[in-house]
């Protein structure tokens, strides 16, 4: 059997618990659920077609099906959740961060995608942005898909709104930290007069030249360096957004089943 990203076995007792059993009154469940997430791991990490699934794996069908029901139920972003909640609790952190960080990434979409594409005239990119907010151990807590013409201030809107939505689990959360692109006075305030959080923008220093790495933001761009690690996120080429974004949340969920196992 392929065994590249194979999950090992204290990593699949980890996540088989986080697994939804198979619904009452239909037929008895006959394939190793096992198998069909290292099946998606194995499409997540290789870049390959659904089709070009080797065949030592399950069906591709069956596989996809796993995935986009697990995608339409939150079943991805249920188990994301809960393994974050493991990974800071196993590093002596709050369940709830005080301090998050935003940023976003313009990633060039395949030729055949085209909804939700855009040109960022910055970046000289056609195709789609990733804005995501995470916490100081670089761990996802919200990620928004958008055309890649849509402006960081325009995407923290959306990623804001999503995180007051789960404002019940952020109870400790004070400060949200950003770069440059972000800045402005009157945004600012918008923020904490609306969600009362702190917005702080971090900039370099005018007499600094070139390259700088900036306190906070930097944590971000090493968690767009993990998702490089999967081919399938190296370009975007998922036809509906909701699939880059799942895509996402499942390399994390990776991510996290290596540190805690």
């Amino acid at each position: 059997m392929a065994t590249w990203y194979n999950l090992t076995s204290e990593q699949w007792e980890l996540l088989s618990g986080l697994i939804s059993a198979a619904k009452k009154g239909g037929r008895k469940r006959s394939v190793d659920m096992e198998a069909v997430v290292n099946a998606i791991f194995y499409i997540l990490c290789a870049g390959c077609a659904w089709r070009m699934l080797p065949h030592d794996f399950p069906s591709w069908k069956t596989v996809y099906h796993y995935f986009r029901q697990w995608r339409k139920d939150g079943t991805w972003q249920q188990i994301h959740e809960r393994l974050r909640l493991w990974v800071r609790v196993s590093q002596n952190r709050e369940p709830s961060p005080s301090e998050v960080i935003m940023d976003s990434q313009s990633v060039e979409t395949a030729t055949m995608v085209s909804k939700e594409v855009g040109y960022d005239s910055g970046k000289k990119i056609k195709g789609r942005k990733r804005h995501i907010l995470i916490d100081t151990l670089g761990l996802l807590i919200i990620v928004v898909i958008t055309a890649a013409n849509v402006s960081e201030q325009a995407g923290a809107k959306q990623v804001l709104f999503k995180l007051d939505q789960v404002r019940d689990r952020m109870g400790r959360l004070i400060r949200i930290w950003v770069d440059g692109g972000y800045r402005g006075i009157g945004f600012t305030h918008w923020v904490m007069d609306v969600y009362r959080w702190l917005w702080s923008v971090v900039t370099r220093k005018e007499e600094q030249k070139g390259f700088v790495v900036l306190p906070k933001p930097w944590l971000v761009e090493r968690t767009f360096g993990w998702f490089n690690w999967c081919r399938r996120l190296s370009k975007d080429y998922e036809i509906l957004p909701e699939t880059t974004k799942t895509f996402i949340y499942i390399a994390m969920i990776r991510l996290m089943l290596k540190q805690l196992a």
